[in-house]
């Protein structure tokens, strides 16, 4: 029933921080799969500092061929990748990859402002071999990770208009907590509660068609749930670049099904089609990622 367009996934389960949880590694995520009616993943590596340790891409590689039909691979360069030169032709690794299998780049965790020139490298490489991007937004510079934006997400806008044939899949706390303007700046750290008056990013879907939504994790279950009578709305307006996804980054448990229970009681209740709830849950991911 279910696609999971946001996962991690570990080799070995080495721990993510000193006390922190291991994270899962491919069996536990399949395992959890098979109980959760989810028929497929997407695997993004995770290679820089900010939040990790770099992961291989060639792990990720590596176990889409052990669990075939069941991951599907993403690939992730550092911006300052190949002599650390903002005119460096990232696209000739991007490339190599996804003649390996790779249906995407992500998730892009780098701590550098949406203007930094290696990100707008960057950019132009994976607009260029034709790739739909997974990204993390930042709520500040330092001490954090994700792509640094100010609120109301201006960097953000113009990265998607100045690339225009670059499909980006918006996700993190900062990005879903502007789906309703913002109480206060501290809010876009957090998953604010209450009425969705709305905000930045349907704002900025209206307006940049390449802007989908990444529903995984706490911040995307949030922002919808926080009003679910406006989620009905925006989840009708946008059910075509919409996308579920749960980013599982330990131990999978019954609790990361909050999101699917959501959409289901809200198909099942009449407050979205069953045609939202297919496009979001499974039928979006194919036609973006070709599947």
């Amino acid at each position: 029933m279910f696609i999971d367009i946001h996962a991690h996934a570990y080799r070995r389960p080495f721990l993510q921080v000193p006390s922190a949880k291991p994270w899962p590694t491919p069996a536990q995520l399949i395992e959890f799969y098979d109980r959760a009616d989810i028929e497929k993943a997407i695997l993004l590596p995770l290679i820089g500092p900010e939040f990790y340790l770099p992961q291989a891409n060639e792990d990720i590689l590596e176990a889409a061929e052990q669990y075939p039909g069941r991951f599907i691979p993403f690939c992730n360069i550092h911006p300052r990748a190949i002599r650390n030169d903002p005119q460096a032709p990232l696209e000739k690794v991007l490339e190599q990859y996804k003649a390996a299998g790779c249906k995407g780049v992500g998730e892009v965790i780098c701590n550098m402002s949406f203007f930094d020139p290696y990100m707008r490298n960057f950019f132009r490489a994976v607009e260029k071999v034709g790739l739909p991007m997974t990204f993390h937004i930042g709520h500040r510079l330092g001490g954090c990770y994700g792509i640094y934006d100010q609120p109301g997400l201006p960097g953000l806008e113009e990265t998607l208009q100045v690339y225009p044939n670059l499909v980006m899949l918006g996700h993190s706390q900062t990005f879903w907590a502007e789906i309703s303007v913002l109480d206060t700046v501290a809010a876009r750290n957090g998953y604010p509660s209450g009425k969705v008056v709305e905000g930045a990013v349907p704002k900025i879907m209206r307006r940049r068609p390449n802007l989908y939504g990444d529903l995984s994790a706490g911040s995307g279950a949030n922002a919808l749930m926080r009003d679910p009578e406006y989620a009905a709305a925006f989840m009708t307006e946008f059910q075509d670049r919409l996308l579920y996804g749960i980013d599982i980054c330990s131990a999978p448990q019954d609790s990361h099904r909050k999101l699917a229970n959501f959409l289901i009681e809200m198909r099942d209740t009449g407050k979205i089609s069953q045609e939202v709830f297919a496009k979001i849950a499974r039928e979006n991911a194919i036609r973006l990622l070709k599947l």
